[in-house]
């Protein structure tokens, strides 16, 4: 029985974000996740985005391999290898798969924070992303 409960919550926090049909959604998703969770989100903030990608949290920020132009190609801080842009303006492919999203946001966060990344923490660099819109 309560591995049922367990299950139906998980579902019930995930299908925001699962059933993204667009990059733009996935913020949204990410914040009504957030306010399940009790992680309070007013909604994704583009600014706070911005502030969190380029924040050094342990040793890295986002920006230490995605650079501080998300737009641009960038390249993994210790070996080397290349990373297309993030940004889904300059990456069509970026955040059209939730279940890639959840792979890589569980990954890097990780990576960069030693824990995994709140709900408004990614609806919040989502936001930040889907800023660049020109290159500019």
């Amino acid at each position: 029985m309560r591995n049922s409960f367990l299950l139906l919550m998980t579902t019930m926090l995930v299908a925001p974000v699962a059933f993204a049909a667009t990059p733009g959604q996935l913020p949204e998703g990410y914040a009504q996740q957030a306010n399940a969770e009790v992680d309070v989100c007013s909604g994704p903030s583009a600014a706070a985005g911005r502030a969190f990608f380029n924040a050094k949290h342990t040793n890295w920020s986002c920006a230490s391999c995605h650079t501080a132009d998300p737009s641009r190609p960038g390249k993994h801080a210790v070996t080397g290898k290349a990373i297309s842009p993030l940004a889904p303006y300059a990456n069509a492919e970026r955040f059209r798969d939730p279940a890639r999203v959840e792979k890589w946001f569980k990954r890097n966060c990780n990576d960069t924070l030693d824990r995994p990344c709140t709900a408004a923490e990614k609806s919040d660099v989502l936001a930040f992303l889907l800023t660049f819109r020109t290159g500019a």
